[in-house]
Order: structure tokens, then sequence, then C-alpha cells
């Protein structure tokens, strides 16, 4: 009976060990990224948990303050300044709704507030850029392409901001290594 406890008790501290390992994004959206930049009171945050598996990342958008209507928001493929395709949609709305492929795993668009949602390999969309290389399901390559600095979150709205109102490069933390 000793031997159990001791083993569940292990098992438990393994356990926590590799959750507390999960790795995070971040990012603070704001018009000024925006490509071309938008002077516009909005703002947002983008944080996420990339899990220890690479298999699945957990995220919470918030924002508010947009002087347009809200009609989706995105995880583009693309450095700092430069416009790129969309990999991951993060929320839609019934005005613009997520590719068929993906609307049934994408939340909704509040017009300010907080959506949660996970992504995994079903929710990476094929960048429409094709030179860009990334193709439906490749989880992998927008989680390296989210560690090397080369992504970012933004939301669209209407009429003034269709190409995006806020937007913030997505940046990961070093992860604990085991």
């Amino acid at each position: 009976m000793k031997r159990l406890l001791v083993l569940s008790a292990l098992l438990l501290t393994w356990g926590a060990s590799s959750t507390a390992s999960a790795e995070n994004i971040e990012a603070r959206l704001i018009g000024y990224n925006e490509v071309p930049s938008v002077s516009t009171p909005a703002g947002g945050t983008f944080n996420a948990t990339i899990s220890r598996d690479d298999g699945l990342i957990e995220y919470e958008l918030s924002y508010s303050g947009l002087v347009g209507t809200v009609q989706q928001s995105h995880i583009h493929f693309a450095q700092r300044g430069v416009n790129g395709s969309i990999v991951v949609w993060l929320c839609q709305t019934t005005t613009t709704p997520a590719p068929a492929a993906v609307a049934g795993l994408t939340p909704f668009c509040p017009q300010s507030g907080t959506v949660t949602g996970q992504i995994t390999a079903a929710n990476v969309i094929s960048a429409s850029t094709a030179s860009q290389q990334i193709t439906a399901g490749e989880l992998a390559k927008v989680i390296a392409a989210i560690r090397a600095g080369f992504a970012y979150a933004n939301v669209h709205a209407t009429p003034l901001n269709p190409g995006g109102e806020i937007r913030g490069q997505l940046r990961a933390s070093h992860r604990d290594r085991d």
C-alpha cells in the first residue's frame, strides 16, 4: 500500500510538471501595428498556451473600443510590418463566416469582449499565398512561425478597417526543457 501511495504521488508530480512546461504566446493588439497603421482607440490582447506535445493551442482573445463593426479575427503568417495570409480563424461573424472547413470549429466574435477557443491541426487553413507554403492541417508550421516571430493576430472591422483595425505580433515564451 505504501508503494502505491509513493507511486501515485510521483505520477501526480510528473503530470503537474508536464503541464507547467507548456509554452505561452502573447500579443498586444493596437491599431499602429496594422499595415497601414490605424489611428483607433481600440486595443486588445491575445494570450495562448501551446501544449507540451505541440498538438493544441488554447487561446483567449480580448478586445474593446473598435470603431467599426467586428467582422472576423485571425492568425496570419507574416513578419512585423507586412500583411500575410490567414492560417487560423480565431472568430467569425454571421456576416463574415469562416471557410466551411473550419466554420464549425470557429467561435463567434463579440463586438467587444473576450473569445476563447482551441486550435488543432483541423483549424489550420491553407495560406492564400501559395509561396508561403502552409497548407491545411499543418499546425507544426504555424507553431514554428509563431516561435520565430513571424505570425500575428488581428481583428477586422468594417466599414473603415476591413483589412484589420488592431494587430499584434505573436511572441512565444521559451518553454522549460526537461
